[in-house]
């Protein structure tokens, strides 16, 4: 079952080329937020993320939470969050069924409060690592817990609490996912290291086009096509350092033996130039 899919650019922060990319330069650079927009021909619009909104500020204006805003500093304007982007096209909220959370930092989830009416897919390992953190703690996380919705638990749909099922050998190296459709339409694949219980999404979109929306397990196109992980001191910041490595280094297998396949992870800039095209469907 194909998949509509249209990608909105959200804003960006800023930071040193040389962390996200082993060689990179000492040179700051921009990281755009790029939501996925999903029209399923039986569930609807859905959303891959919501990437930054102004909610994002609010979240991020006392201290310790300021301190991710200051690390990061973040440029977006009203018009570029997914609701104002939707209703320049005439989609009302209301029209989103649902919300893939990819994991749940600051940049990817800061516009759930736009969509109060939505389902909220996400792994429950990935909740729990965030559930009721505060203070230090939370910004050390990148998670800002202003952003979450009061009815989160009521709303969310636990991905991982599905069957796995088996991949055929053209996923290789990867071989489980979820199918939270049971349709095959969009296959959710673990992809924790970066955040726990991160995953990103295969589908096959209108255009009969492959494509895996792989969040953060890798920042750029680069560094899974030559596999140039990122400078150690990414690390820091990172759940499971070694489960990164494990699931980037996958990312290149799957990109050397499967090269038609579009990887696209959230802040790479090559996904930022296609996220300047038409809208997909209206």
């Amino acid at each position: 079952m194909n998949v509509t899919l249209t990608l909105l650019d959200t804003g960006f922060c800023r930071q040193l080329e040389a962390i996200s990319l082993g060689g990179g330069r000492f040179q700051s650079i921009r990281f755009h937020a790029v939501a996925g927009c999903m029209h399923h021909p039986d569930h609807g619009l859905l959303l891959f993320d919501t990437g930054y909104a102004p909610h994002f500020f609010t979240a991020a204006a006392r201290f310790p939470y300021s301190l991710y805003a200051k690390a990061t500093p973040v440029f977006t304007e009203r018009s570029q969050c997914v609701k104002e982007q939707l209703a320049s096209k005439g989609i009302g909220l209301e029209q989103v069924t649902g919300i893939f959370i990819s994991h749940f930092h600051a940049d990817h989830i800061a516009g759930l409060h736009d969509f109060p009416g939505a389902r909220l897919y996400c792994f429950r390992s990935a909740y729990e690592e965030v559930k009721g953190l505060k203070g230090i703690a939370a910004v050390r996380r990148g998670f800002l817990p202003e952003l979450m919705p009061e009815d989160f638990e009521e709303r969310a749909i636990f991905i991982d609490d599905g069957p796995k099922i088996r991949l055929s050998g053209e996923y290789h190296p990867f071989e489980e996912a979820y199918d939270p459709f049971a349709d095959k339409s969009l296959l959710a694949i673990d992809l924790s290291g970066h955040a726990k219980g991160q995953f990103g999404l295969f589908l096959r979109d209108t255009q009969d086009r492959d494509i895996f929306l792989c969040a953060d397990a890798a920042w750029s196109s680069e560094a899974y096509r030559k596999h140039r992980p990122p400078h150690p001191v990414a690390h820091l910041i990172k759940a499971d350092a070694a489960s990164y490595l494990r699931n980037l280094r996958r990312l290149h297998e799957l990109h050397r033996s499967w090269p038609e396949l579009y990887i696209l992870p959230t802040h790479c800039p090559e996904v930022h130039e296609l996220s300047k095209g038409e809208f997909a469907w209206s």
